[in-house]
């Protein structure tokens, strides 16, 4: 039987924060976007996405999830992907410095 290959340094996601979350129960589609999704659409899309995710007990969770993995897709944590590369970014250059 094939091995399932790891990142050795990620730890294992605990998910009973997603028990908590805004987001339960809401259409994937909304953080996650429609394939062939034009940039209007999206910018409205991410907007509806975040504002759920603005008042979200879990937000910081998700985020440090999301900025973790790193998830490559959806709006996690109230930022969408771009977003998301800089915090990662933001958080390496600090750990760095420590």
């Amino acid at each position: 039987m094939a091995q399932v290959r790891r990142q050795a340094n990620l730890p294992r996601p605990s998910w009973g924060w997603q028990d908590a979350a805004a987001c339960r129960g809401e259409d994937l589609v909304l953080f996650f976007g429609p394939d062939g999704e034009r940039q209007p659409e999206r910018e409205i899309r991410e907007r509806k996405a975040k504002q759920i995710c603005m008042g979200c007990p879990v937000r910081s969770d998700c985020l440090d999830y999301a900025v973790s993995r790193p998830e490559k897709y959806g709006t996690w944590g109230g930022l969408n992907e771009d977003e998301r590369a800089s915090e990662r970014r933001r958080r390496m250059r600090r750990a760095n410095a420590a």
